[in-house]
């Protein structure tokens, strides 16, 4: 469904996703074929797309918030990607980034936003450049601009780099970098769907979830409905790292085995290596152990019942031979690094888990310390405006649950 033309010369080139990937097809059978907004939108609904920037929210119904009737609407692309780990919305845009302009295309039409913006990391020179190529190679075939293929839509598009804040890419703090403001989350609600970028109302989509809206609508919600699971259908990409044979983006459906995933596709791990531990969505996923990670399936429900989350779909492996205190501070200095100072659990809470960490890798910290993170943790949890405080206290959780054994060498004295 997405990386059709993986490994095909010239994917990027317009010519060859129409060719070879069925292209523009989608906006044709919308913007020709008689489909009216809330067709799509239902479309959508029945396929039971789930976002994939990692809250997994169902796309259709996001869309189907957004007030019926005229006035400026918005439709914002988060191409932030700045979890650790995740490049899978950078393959997308390497392999096939018209699959994502022509899904926002068809997106747009259905909220009826006339204009629309990729919010990219500045960081992605080569991704900037290919969604502009696509961008400008849409353009001059006629998709984008006023009244796309005689229907009377309109729609432009553009591109908005960002300046490397991981917190930019939450959906509201990626609004207000893209109105020239701090990029710091705003409170909901108003949500973006009722007061977004500018005032008005706006979606914000991951890049994937966009990518896969031309192939819903081309082959129809109940072929998307053929893979996966029941609450978590269709297939999805994911991004494996670590010391495994081979590491990369593999698009699976949804429910696959993570063990026949990590021991077969991707080759087990190298060099007689053994699973310690594995982080599953992203580094704001809760760590699993190996034996947690026997029975679980990669879908939102099977990863949540086993106690973290599917998130972004970043898989890191950990072999034996890593310290999970070394793991614990290069997690919390990252966050600590990141939050944006907005919120006194998260500013100053993710300051103290880095330096108890830090304090531990030097040998200067006491069981108390222990206690003294679950606490800070839980005293972050569910107390600030965006989640990326939760985002920090949730693995340091989970790794001293789970790890206990591997700190008490570094115990002072």
């Amino acid at each position: 469904m997405l990386l059709g033309l993986e490994g095909h010369p010239d994917s990027r080139n317009i010519k060859t996703y129409i060719e070879k990937s069925n292209g523009y097809k989608a906006l044709e059978k919308v913007l020709k074929g008689g489909m009216s907004p809330d067709d799509v939108i239902n479309t959508v609904k029945a396929s039971g797309l789930r976002g994939r920037g990692g809250a997994g929210f169902p796309t259709g119904l996001k869309w189907s918030f957004v007030p019926k009737g005229p006035g400026e609407k918005y439709l914002i692309t988060n191409f932030d990607e700045g979890e650790p780990g995740t490049y899978k919305d950078c393959y997308i845009s390497e392999v096939t980034p018209h699959s994502l302009v022509e899904g926002k295309i068809i997106a747009g039409y259905a909220i009826g936003a006339q204009k629309s913006y990729i919010y990219i990391r500045g960081e992605f020179y080569n991704e900037i450049k290919w969604c502009e190529q696509a961008i400008r190679e849409a353009y001059d075939a006629g998709y984008l601009g006023e009244n796309i293929m005689g229907s009377g839509f309109t729609h432009h598009m553009d591109v908005y780099s960002g300046a490397g804040a991981y917190i930019c890419g939450e959906e509201t703090g990626l609004i207000s970098s893209l109105e020239g403001k701090k990029g710091q989350p705003k409170l909901k609600p108003p949500f973006p769907a009722v007061k977004g970028y500018l005032g008005k109302p706006t979606v914000v989509n991951n890049v994937e979830s966009l990518a896969v809206v031309p192939w819903i609508i081309h082959n129809g919600p109940d072929a998307y409905k053929k893979f996966g699971t029941e609450k978590s259908p269709g297939t999805k990409l994911f991004n494996v790292s670590g010391p495994i044979a081979r590491p990369g983006c593999y698009e699976l459906p949804l429910g696959y085995p993570l063990m026949r995933f990590i021991n077969e596709d991707c080759g087990g791990l190298i060099g007689g290596k053994k699973l310690k531990g594995l982080i599953p969505g992203g580094s704001s996923a809760p760590i699993l152990t190996a034996k947690e990670c026997e029975n679980v399936t990669l879908d939102y429900e099977s990863i949540a019942a086993a106690g973290s989350m599917l998130g972004s779909g970043a898989i890191i492996v950990i072999p034996e031979g890593v310290g999970m205190p070394d793991v614990l501070e290069n997690l919390m200095d990252f966050y600590s690094h990141e939050s944006c100072g907005q919120c006194t659990p998260c500013r100053e809470g993710t300051g103290w888990l880095y330096k108890m960490s830090k304090s531990i890798l030097k040998g200067n910290a006491t069981k108390a310390d222990f206690s003294r993170i679950n606490t800070v943790a839980n005293n972050m949890r569910g107390k600030t405006i965006c989640v990326l405080s939760d985002a920090a206290a949730d693995p340091a959780r989970a790794i001293i649950a789970k790890f206990a054994h591997e700190f008490e060498p570094y115990l002072k004295g």
